[in-house]
């Protein structure tokens, strides 16, 4: 999902890349007759964007982030089966 989004925002004239752009994830797991299962998966995106272009952009980040799992491969397919929730944290710098 990281390099979807990251893919989105590098279309979008957002760099990504360099430093600019990473992700952290936690699951959550629970035994279901014997077997440790993921159930859920939660995703925060750092971005750091400077201020003269998160002022341009920041309507096109969150498009970006609103439809980016619909166009994730892995998103369409394990959402049926996990949870996945993201969140975006965006830092202004500059």
């Amino acid at each position: 999902m990281t390099g979807t989004f990251g893919g989105a925002l590098e279309a979008r004239g957002i760099p990504a890349g360099d430093g600019y752009f990473h992700s952290e994830s936690v699951g959550e797991v629970e035994k279901e007759r014997g077997t440790l299962v993921i159930k859920r998966v939660h995703i925060i995106y750092h971005l750091n964007v400077e201020a003269e272009l998160l002022s341009e952009k920041r309507d096109a980040i969150q498009r970006a982030f609103d439809f980016h799992a619909d166009s994730c491969p892995v998103y369409r397919s394990i959402s049926g089966c996990i949870d996945i929730t993201t969140e975006l944290e965006i830092s202004e710098t500059g």
